[in-house]
């Protein structure tokens, strides 16, 4: 891991591979999406209000894959002192929280006519929306931390990313613990519940997004660390 420590040899790598991540990602999400509206038949009890989900479930599942990325980080960096570690976890906290805030709106939007109720504090809604709370509260403790002149995100800081992990199983979970408007688990490795002609869009639009989530963390981190540069530069010119 400490190969790409240096932060010319990971921008040298990042660079194309941004590209290579975004431009795929948004032609997948394109036909998935596209797909999924225009060409599936509407679901036989929700109707075309079953379309969300091609947007809805990629939402929730970045929003808990950047949660476990930033957790992972947060393990690198206080493990291993990965100097690379800390300015990813905090390039992964903003378009973790958007896609954490588009899974509630997208839920909210889906439940009303489908559940008769915006909202409910049942345990996935609930506990999806202490995810987007953990998020604010992590990127508010990196923000104070890069304005001390720390270049990712402080100790302190990647210990909360560590702990807010114990939500993941929670959510992932709640729908079986606890009695719950939302469904079940539809997907899961013994097959899917989901009909197949409704199926198959969900695959390209689930992928796009974390191409293209991806692409978004890598951009991230290129600007945190021409921030982190030019912070640096000042910083010199300001002692001479």
């Amino acid at each position: 891991m400490h190969r790409f420590a240096n932060p010319a040899r990971f921008l040298k790598i990042a660079r194309p591979l941004t590209v290579w991540l975004f431009w795929p990602g948004l032609i997948l999400l394109l036909i998935g999406a596209g797909c999924g509206l225009f060409v599936t038949p509407a679901d036989y009890l929700q109707g075309d209000t079953v379309r969300i989900l091609y947007i809805h479930v990629p939402a929730a599942w970045l929003g808990m894959g950047g949660w476990t990325g930033i957790a992972v980080a947060a393990l690198v960096q206080l493990v291993w002192r990965h100097p690379l570690a800390a300015v990813a976890g905090r390039a992964i906290a903003v378009p973790g929280a958007f896609f954490t805030a588009i899974c509630l709106i997208t839920g909210s939007i889906w439940g009303r006519p489908t559940w008769g109720t915006w909202w409910e504090w049942d345990g996935r809604m609930t506990s999806m929306l202490v995810l987007f709370f953990l998020y604010l509260g992590y990127i508010a403790l990196a923000n104070a931390s890069a304005r001390q002149g720390s270049g990712g995100v402080s100790p302190v800081t990647a210990i909360f990313g560590l702990v807010g992990a114990i939500n993941i199983p929670i959510i992932n979970r709640s729908v079986v613990w606890w009695n719950s408007l939302h469904q079940g688990p539809s997907i899961t490795l013994r097959g899917s519940s989901i009909d197949t002609v409704l199926l198959w869009p969900l695959g390209f639009t689930l992928l796009g997004f974390t191409l293209l989530f991806a692409a978004i963390v890598l951009m991230r981190m290129r600007a945190i660390l021409a921030q982190n540069k030019v912070e640096a530069r000042m910083q010199r010119l300001a002692r001479g």
